[in-house]
């Protein structure tokens, strides 16, 4: 619906009043055929119980308006308006351009959002300031943010039901795919192909779930770490949800007896140093060791990559 004209400071020209609500026009739109002009609100109302237009009946439908003419929108913009607070107090006159901004800052708007100073902080509007009670409208907030961890908590339980119930599906396929080892022995090449591109697949997706890390001191690498540090290295790739069937074998090549020929002497770890910037490596959390495996470093030569990788522990240098 359009201003009200008694709003306006002197005399609006007629060509700027809405033939339907005889107001000023707001968001104005344009029957293409005619080039009668009204108020996008009046018009979509019009046309949504008889599509003709309000002055000439031709026919007309929401998507034949047009934009008026920039004259008209700018005649418009300089129409000069009294703010729509005037009854709460405001005298402030402003261009119709720039009514929308100061409507946001305005002082007398009961709708201004204002904090309250009363103890609870909360921003609400300046009208509800009055009946506003703090201890109340924080057990609310209280409430809701409950309501909100008790959706979470559903869905999380959902989500863990769900995990469980892929986790035995994988159980059964793996049972099926040992009983048909041993049931049908001309499968069993297939059978062992599918399960270690199923292997492979679970390592992909738990390496693209780790972050990256980046070594800064390649010098700080122990070659031969004693058994209480190949513990506490293995119970944190437990935790990280490292597949079972590559654990043993990532712990057994964190010691140089099991490094690659680039690596397993202190002589070519000298040689090849160069090299280690070119691999990819992933952070073992609250460690100072880092995951080297071979599915992201098939860059990498076989003198420098054992599968399914290796796992490098630091005195320091890891980031």
């Amino acid at each position: 619906m359009g201003f009200e004209i008694n709003r306006f400071q002197g005399e609006v020209d007629e060509e700027l009043i809405c033939p339907i609500c005889s107001g000023v026009l707001e968001d104005p739109l344009q029957a293409p055929e005619c080039e009668h002009v009204f108020c996008k609100a009046c018009i979509t109302q019009w046309i949504s119980r008889q599509p003709t237009c309000p002055v000439d009946r031709q026919t007309l439908t929401t998507a034949q308006l047009t934009q008026v003419p920039r004259i008209l929108r700018n005649l418009l913009s300089r129409l000069n308006i009294n703010c729509d607070n005037v009854r709460f107090g405001c005298t402030r006159i402003t261009n119709l351009e720039g009514l929308a901004a100061h409507l946001e800052d305005c002082d007398h708007n009961p709708k201004r959002p204002v904090l309250c100073e009363q103890g609870c902080a909360l921003v609400i509007p300046k009208d509800e300031l009055k009946d506003h009670n703090c201890i109340k409208e924080l057990r609310t907030l209280i409430q809701k943010q409950q309501q909100k961890m008790n959706e979470y908590q559903h869905e999380f339980h959902d989500l863990r039901l769900l995990i469980i119930e892929q986790r035995r599906d994988m159980q059964l396929l793996k049972e099926f795919m040992r009983a048909l080892k041993v049931s049908n022995p001309s499968m069993r090449a297939i059978a062992d192909a599918m399960d270690r591109d199923q292997q492979d697949r679970e390592v992909l997706r738990w390496s693209s779930s780790l972050q990256r890390a980046r070594v800064t001191r390649w010098g700080g690498m122990i070659s031969t770490p004693d058994e209480a540090l190949q513990r506490m290295i293995k119970r944190t790739l437990t935790e990280m949800g490292c597949p079972f069937h590559i654990l043993d074998d990532l712990m057994e090549n964190c010691h140089e007896c099991r490094w690659p020929p680039g690596l397993c002497s202190l002589e070519t770890r000298q040689n090849n140093r160069r090299q280690y910037e070119n691999y990819v490596c992933k952070r073992v959390p609250g460690k100072q060791a880092v995951l080297v495996l071979q599915c992201d470093n098939q860059h990498m030569g076989d003198d420098m990559m054992f599968e399914p990788g290796l796992v490098m522990i630091f005195a320091h240098g890891v980031e």
